[in-house]
């Protein structure tokens, strides 16, 4: 029985690394659409979007993090883009996850 444990114990060590990769994968999803959010409503009301976006950031993934923003045709638009990191936050990168998201300008609007 002790042997058959040994034999299991890589298998079962290798299928939880997956899965916490999976979980970092879906947590970075969830990091850039708040960033990139945060970052449209800045913009929409004229303050600094790419402060906004990388303050909604965690550390590890901040140092990643490429937002932009932009302002046409009354919509403010922001998108961050943001690395994935391999098995420990601030640990390399496996691909980048972009999100973009928009709001209302509020520039120029009479109260």
């Amino acid at each position: 029985m002790a042997i058959e444990f040994l034999g299991m114990v890589p298998l079962i060590l290798i299928t939880l690394a997956l899965l916490w990769q999976v979980v970092l994968v879906g947590y970075t999803y969830t990091l850039a659409g708040n960033a990139a959010d945060e970052g449209a409503r800045a913009e929409a009301v004229g303050g600094d979007c790419a402060g906004a976006a990388l303050r909604h950031l965690d550390g590890a993934w901040a140092g990643s993090a490429e937002p932009s923003c932009s302002t046409s045709g009354g919509m403010a638009t922001a998108v961050v883009s943001v690395e994935v990191p391999v098995l420990f936050p601030g640990v390399g990168g496996l691909f980048r996850v972009d999100a973009t998201a928009g709001a209302v300008s509020e520039e120029g609007l009479k109260p």
